[in-house]
C-alpha cells in the first residue's frame, strides 16, 4: 500500500524507522528487531540505505521480510550520490521486483573521500536527480522526500532551502519527512513557510527519541539541530544514569508527539531505529490517544 494513501487526517499514526545490518553476521539481530517493531502494527515502516549503497541489498530484504510476513507497508531508502545511472536504475529495478512501492529519495551523505572530489560529472547530484529518474522508471511509485525545519547544513539560508524544496516537491515528491527536531515551534514556523512557498504535499514529523545521552552530539552532528533549554536540563539532569536518561528521553519525545497531535498533526514518523522496546514504550504512552 501506497504511504500517500495511508496518511490520516483524523486519528493520531505512528511509523517508526529501522535501519540494516552492516555486514550478513548482524543480519538475523537486526531481523528479529525490525520484526518485534512490525507487531506493532504501525502505519508504515522505514528501512534506511547505508552509506554508498553498501547495505542496499539488506535494506531491500528487511523491507520485504515485514511488508510479506506482518503486513505494514515499507518504505525503501535509496541514495545516489556519487553512483552512476546503471547502478540507481539496477537499485530501481530490484526495489519493485521486491513488490516494495514506496521509496525515500536521498541524496545521501558524501562520503569523506569524495568530499573534495569534483562532482561535475557525477550522475546525481542532488535527491531532485532521483526523484526525476524514479519518476521516469516502469513503476509507479509512491516517492518521499527529506526536509529540515531549521535548515539544511549546506544551504546558505533558509528561504534558498525551502525553493531547493519545492524543485524536489515539483519534480514528483507526494509526501515530505523531517529531519529531526526538539522544539515543536520550529516545526509550526516551517510549515507556514513552505505552506506560503506554495509546497503542499503532506510533511510528517520525524521524531527522535534520545536515549543516552552519547545522541545528543550525533543529533546536532546531522542536523544540526537546535537544543532547547528544557531539553539541555534534561540531558544535564539524567546524563549520567542510563535507565533515567532513556525514561526522560521516551517521556520527552511523546510529549512531543501529543504536541503535535494537539495542533492538528495526525503523522508521526518515530527514528526508533532497532530498538523495540522504545517503539513500543512510546506507542504505549500513547494507546488510548491511538486507540490501541
Amino acid at each position: 500500500m501506497k504511504i500517500i494513501d495511508l496518511i490520516t487526517k483524523d486519528t493520531l499514526s505512528l511509523s517508526f524507522e529501522v535501519f540494516p545490518p552492516k555486514t550478513e553476521s548482524g543480519f538475523e539481530s537486526v531481523k528479529t528487531a525490525t520484526e518485534e517493531i512490525a507487531r506493532l502494527k504501525p502505519a508504515f515502516m522505514s528501512v534506511t540505505y547505508g552509506a554508498g549503497g553498501g547495505t542496499s541489498r539488506y535494506t531491500l530484504d528487511i523491507a520485504k521480510n515485514i511488508k510479506e510476513l506482518y503486513g505494514v507497508p515499507t518504505l525503501a531508502h535509496l541514495t545516489c550520490v556519487s553512483s552512476t545511472k546503471e547502478t540507481v536504475r539496477q537499485k530501481i529495478k530490484d526495489i519493485k521486483a521486491s513488490g516494495i512501492e514506496n521509496v525515500m529519495a536521498l541524496r545521501g551523505d558524501i562520503p569523506p573521500e569524495l568530499e573534495n572530489a569534483d562532482r561535475s560529472g557525477w550522475d546525481y547530484k542532488y535527491a531532485v536527480d532521483l526523484i526525476a529518474e524514479l519518476k521516469a522508471a516502469d513503476a509507479d511509485f509512491c516517492i518521499g522526500g527529506a526536509c529540515y525545519p531549521e535548515i539544511h547544513p549546506e544551504s546558505i539560508n533558509q528561504k534558498e532551502d525551502i525553493q531547493r524544496l519545492k524543485e524536489k516537491v515539483d519534480a514528483g515528491c507526494d509526501f515530505l519527512t523531517t529531519q529531526m527536531f526538539f522544539d515543536n515551534n520550529l516545526l509550526y514556523n516551517f510549515l507556514y513557510k513552505i505552506r506560503e512557498a506554495g509546497i503542499t504535499v503532506p510533511v510528517i514529523p520525524g521524531i527522535m527519541p534520545i536515549t543516552n545521552a552519547n545522541q545528543v552530539e550525533r543529533a546536532i552532528k546531522l542536523s544540526g539541530s537546535f537544543m532547547p533549554q528544557r531539553f539541555k536540563s534534561l540531558v544535564d539532569k539524567f546524563g549520567s544514569d542510563p535507565a533515567a536518561m532513556k525514561q526522560a528521553g521516551i517521556a520527552y519525545a511523546t510529549d512531543q508527539i501529543i504536541d503535535l497531535y494537539a495542533n492538528n498533526i495526525t503523522n508521526v514518523h518515530v527514528y526508533s531505529m532497532n530498538k523495540p522496546d522504545v517503539a513500543e514504550k512510546i506507542q504505549s504512552n500513547l494507546s488510548d490517544i491511538l486507540g490501541k
